[in-house]
């Protein structure tokens, strides 16, 4: 499992930049919003949002891991992976600015949407700065194709542990440019957003996402 540890990590490393037109202007309000800029408080609300991630990532590896235990779905748990490398290449034509297919993964989420986010709400303005953590926390399940994407290779994890171990190496890959935009440090924003970037990036997650897809395809075919 460590490759897609790994994976995950460069995953939200190089896609860091979909994330700083949702939940990174959060990181910048929050800081903008307080009389200090304290580092305290952006590392509060990440924490909170990579719990998020880790714990939505272990429900979803659990659960199918509890699957696979009651009944023999192995022959599934394949065709899930298959369909994860897929998004994988989706997300790298979405990050590469050529097809945005990945949108409508997006719109399953705002219809869940409202009904979470007025507890996110709730701790505005922030009274304390560990208020950041439970505000990151609510925040972090914001709707988003990238996070849902990466869900997929969290449900074909194995375990609880597992699941949450892939999403929270997604959710660290994400946090230098979340860090950065928090801070006022333009460098490493600039550098995620630039088109050649983002376009080099794209072409690695839609080569691993093609790669996985082979693996996956000849792993079914040695069990038939």
């Amino acid at each position: 499992m460590t490759p897609d540890y790994i994976g995950a990590w460069v995953i939200g490393l190089l896609g860091a930049g979909h994330c700083l037109g949702m939940c990174g202007g959060i990181s910048g309000l929050l800081s903008l919003n307080q009389p200090h800029r304290s580092p305290r408080l952006l590392l509060y609300y990440n924490l909170g949002r990579l719990l998020s991630y880790a714990i939505i990532g272990g429900i979803v590896g659990g659960l199918t891991s509890s699957l696979t235990a009651l009944i023999d779905i192995q022959s599934a748990l394949t065709w899930l992976r298959i369909l994860a490398a897929l998004l994988m290449v989706v997300l790298g034509l979405y990050i590469g600015r050529w097809w945005f297919g990945l949108l409508w993964l997006e719109k399953i989420g705002q219809k869940i949407w409202p009904l979470i986010s007025p507890l996110g709400q709730s701790f505005l303005p922030l009274k304390q700065q560990w208020h950041a953590l439970p505000f990151g926390l609510i925040w972090g399940w914001l709707p988003c194709g990238l996070v849902y994407s990466m869900l997929t290779w969290a449900a074909v994890a194995g375990s609880f542990s597992q699941g949450a171990a892939i999403m929270l190496a997604f959710g660290l890959g994400t946090l230098p440019a979340m860090l950065a935009t928090g801070w006022g440090v333009t460098k490493i924003t600039y550098w995620q957003k630039s088109i050649f970037v983002r376009r080099g990036a794209a072409l690695l997650i839609i080569t691993y996402g093609l790669y996985t897809a082979y693996d996956a395809v000849k792993l079914m075919c040695n069990m038939s």
